[in-house]
């Protein structure tokens, strides 16, 4: 009987692309594979007493859907201009919870801000940049339930993964994505 028509050819040939088929398997990302991560932020905007608890991290794909929420409630709440906040400072929100020991949850001071209140805040204050990554989506004012400001800011600072403020009379830290830097106000 010829090969072709044998079934033991056909698993053999089978087998062999298998086989084959396998580094390229090995090659893909672990995001790729369905690794079952979860990321989840708690956020409450302590303007606007907004709140959201959602995943939107999950299965090694940012979930678009749930990140325009997280943008919502991060809105310059001034003008309530909707900005996409940067995945990777979502991402450092959640990796500086972690490292503290703690929930993934903040209470927003101030998220994006549209240009105009940017400028607007920066002609009352010295303490805010006209060319502030606030207006890319870029930075966040945070405070980390259960971990008081001078600590988060010392581990936003071993992270070193951007810019990190300390502000502490209104009691908040400022975290960016930018160039490492620190500052205090």
């Amino acid at each position: 009987m010829p090969e072709a028509l044998c079934h033991c050819g056909l698993r053999r040939r089978f087998i062999w692309r298998l086989l084959l088929a396998l580094p390229a398997f090995a090659a893909l990302p672990a995001s790729a594979a369905g690794t079952g991560e979860q990321r989840r932020l708690q956020l409450v905007n302590t303007h606007t007493g907004e709140r959201i608890e959602e995943a939107y991290f999950e299965d090694g794909a940012y979930l678009s859907a749930r990140m325009r929420m997280f943008d919502w409630v991060l809105r310059d709440h001034r003008s309530n201009d909707v900005f996409p906040i940067d995945r990777l400072l979502y991402d450092l929100l959640h990796e500086l919870a972690a490292t503290a020991g703690v929930l993934p949850r903040y209470q927003i001071i101030s998220g994006y801000r549209s240009p105009a209140t940017n400028a607007m805040l920066a002609a009352k204050s010295d303490g805010v940049s006209s060319q502030s990554l606030h207006m890319q989506g870029k930075a966040i004012d945070v405070r980390l339930e259960g971990v008081p400001t001078a600590r988060l800011r010392e581990v936003a600072l071993a992270h070193k993964g951007g810019g990190v403020g300390y502000y502490p009379a209104p009691d908040f830290v400022h975290l960016d994505i930018g160039r490492v830097r620190s500052w205090s106000g």
